[in-house]
């Protein structure tokens, strides 16, 4: 199986000028990754370029479309994991996958 990386995320433009994507894996999990002026990114201002910001916001959702926290640091508080730098991202989307 070749796991997927930062690089084979598929970003979109949103509504408000977000830049958004979700990236579905083989066992269901689905990660959501946002940057943009009311997300916890770097910078957080909108604009349609990956490559404009460093830091990005993340949400994982279970097979059945839920939030979870499964792959978050144990004490983390929220359902988005906020400021996630790309090599971050890669070991949480590695993380995710090799979930059986």
């Amino acid at each position: 199986m070749v796991m997927k990386t930062f690089k084979d995320i598929k970003f979109f433009d949103s509504m408000g000028g977000r830049l958004k994507s979700t990236t579905k894996f083989d066992n269901g999990f689905e990660l959501s990754v946002i940057a943009g002026e009311h997300a916890y990114s770097t910078p957080r201002k909108n604009n349609s370029d990956p490559d404009f910001f460093s830091e990005f916001e993340v949400a994982v959702f279970t097979p059945d479309g839920e939030f979870t926290r499964e792959f978050f640091p144990e004490d983390h508080p929220d359902d988005v994991l906020g400021w996630q730098e790309r090599g971050q991202i890669n070991a949480l989307m590695l993380l995710i996958q090799s979930k059986k």
